[in-house]
């Protein structure tokens, strides 16, 4: 069955890439459109290799068909996933599903070539049906784990940070002052907070209020913490309260949700260790104590 289906699918194959080509051929110059960026500047380069190689063929191929899908839903939810997981400045929206596009086609396409070219023997029908999916997910897939690693950096650096605020601001900076010192002595570094800090004191300087920008910064980051410490500046600000005793209390709240989050992962992981044990050790420890036993009572006792 699946030797009889490998041919339609290259047919089909073939077919959409002969589409692609004439359409590329008589479509109109609409990438320059689509790639509209709110700053004016031209894209970062990405730090995912396969994302720059991609670029070029997703200008060439399939920006134009991203700009069909105008589901307004989707679009908000793969701009938020842009945001929060830092990508904003390397793709847009319609990028991004130009990427899910060309990896959806071509994903198949690659695992079809080297399974007939390797006689990897796995089925043609598998491969046309479940790797499109997968292609298609694939910048998905890139997005949740930067959105990962960003929040594990700034859950790492927050106390930090916040006591330095605290320190700061005691000695009697102000807090964009305090904000300011943290960013350039932290400069070079690679902190995610960082970053985000220095983008709020440079939205600041642009004409946004200093609430607007903590509150953009919560946006970008996504985190309960993050928007829990936004939050708490932001009331003490209207209310007039210390800042800088907020900030502590802050910090030990920060801290002790820390150690909170390191218990359970500890019981999780005792827990998780129960089935390679049974499955695995147990039974090599019995058959290491009781074969010998075994053994001997069916042999030693027919002698």
């Amino acid at each position: 069955m699946g030797s009889e289906l490998a041919p339609i699918l290259f047919i089909l194959i073939a077919g959409i890439s002969v589409y692609w080509s004439i359409s590329v051929l008589f479509a109109q110059n609409a990438d320059a459109k689509a790639l509209s960026w709110a700053s004016g500047n031209a894209p970062e380069k990405s730090k995912s290799q396969l994302i720059e190689i991609s670029r070029t063929l997703v200008h060439q191929f399939t920006l134009q068909h991203a700009l069909r899908i105008k589901n307004k839903a989707y679009r908000k939810a793969v701009e938020r996933k842009i945001l929060t997981s830092g990508l904003n400045s390397e793709l847009n929206v319609d990028e991004f599903i130009g990427l899910q596009i060309l990896w959806g086609v071509m994903f198949p396409i690659v695992l079809l070539i080297l399974n007939f070219a390797l006689s990897l023997g796995f089925p043609n029908l598998l491969l046309g049906t479940a790797a499109p999916v997968l292609g298609f997910m694939m910048p998905h897939f890139h997005a949740n784990a930067q959105r990962k690693t960003r929040q594990i950096s700034v859950l790492a650096d927050m106390p930090f940070f916040i006591d330095l605020l605290s320190l700061a601001m005691e000695a009697g900076k102000d807090f964009q002052g305090a904000v300011q010192h943290i960013v350039e002595k932290s400069r070079g570094s690679g902190s995610v907070l960082a970053d985000e800090l220095s983008a709020a004191l440079r939205d600041i300087s642009l004409g946004s209020s200093r609430t607007e920008a903590l509150r953009a910064m919560s946006r970008r980051l996504d985190i309960g913490e993050v928007n829990s410490f936004v939050n708490v500046v932001v009331d003490a600000d209207a209310t007039g309260a210390s800042i800088s005793k907020v900030l502590k209390d802050q910090s030990v709240q920060i801290r002790l949700e820390r150690f909170v989050r390191a218990e359970k992962a500890g019981a999780q992981a005792s827990q998780m260790i129960l089935l390679p044990l049974m499955l695995f050790i147990v039974p090599a420890v019995f058959i290491t104590v009781f074969a010998p036993v075994m053994l001997q009572f069916m042999y030693g006792g027919a002698q």
